[in-house]
């Protein structure tokens, strides 16, 4: 699975662009449960073309618009289209989940 860094500069015109599904996950360097993520993400069985890491702690602009209240925090794009927040634990059979809910929502614009 593809990893990529995202920042307040990169992040629109990448998840425009970018073909498949992309899992954006918020995280912080002083956050264990986000080192947690930054460890197990990667190796899951995912239905993700990607994983986009966001270090909210140096992305301001991202954090605001897509409301971040606690890290870490997933969202999933597709195709450009804004599926919303991903709300699970950090546990493989629980994410998958709710990327399928997230898939039956209606689309939105990137926040």
């Amino acid at each position: 699975m593809e990893q990529i860094d995202l920042n307040d500069g990169t992040a629109d015109r990448f998840l425009l662009d970018a073909p498949g599904l992309s899992l954006v996950v918020f995280h912080s360097r002083t956050c264990p449960n986000c080192r947690l993520a930054r460890e197990r993400l990667p190796d899951m069985a995912l239905s993700v073309h990607r994983l986009c890491w966001v270090d909210a702690g140096d992305n301001g602009g991202l954090v605001q618009r897509y409301e971040v209240f606690h890290l870490p925090a997933m969202f999933l794009v597709r195709d450009g289209a804004f599926y919303g927040p991903v709300q699970a634990s950090l546990q493989e059979w629980d994410i998958r989940q709710q990327i399928r809910l997230a898939l039956d929502s209606y689309p939105a614009a990137l926040p």
